[in-house]
């Protein structure tokens, strides 16, 4: 079977769309990221004595649990806008439609994102 990419595109690995394995490899990464982001998640809240106010205030002002708190936020916020991304341009085929819903899908995903590293600053920073 003969091959109809040109060698140039071979050499840089880019599909049609000139963006698709970028894509690809950042979905990628931030999974393979969320994997130890979500296992401390669940054995620290796990390990906590309760899970009232005061504790998750006082488990998350503790610097490397608000640090570790805030890359596992930026990566999930990341990581559910690239795959969202994904199902948007497979399952939406008009134009206009498809590009309001990526818009919307990169604006929510920003918006929460700030919003919980704010949070999480704010809880971490007070005093």
């Amino acid at each position: 079977m003969s091959n109809f990419r040109t060698p140039l595109s071979r050499v840089k690995g880019l599909g049609s769309a000139k963006e698709g394995t970028g894509h690809f490899w950042m979905q990628r990464l931030t999974g393979i990221a969320l994997i130890p982001l979500v296992l401390w998640l669940g054995f620290s809240v796990a390990a906590l004595s309760s899970m009232d106010y005061i504790a998750i205030r006082e488990w998350l002002s503790q610097p490397f649990n608000s640090i570790v708190m805030i890359l596992f936020m930026i990566a999930g916020f990341y990581h559910a806008r690239l795959g969202l991304q994904v199902v948007i341009e497979d399952y939406i085929g008009s134009h206009g439609p498809r590009t309001v819903a990526i818009i919307g899908v990169n604006f929510a995903a920003a918006a929460l994102g700030v919003t919980g590293v704010f949070s999480v600053l704010r809880i971490a920073l007070a005093s």
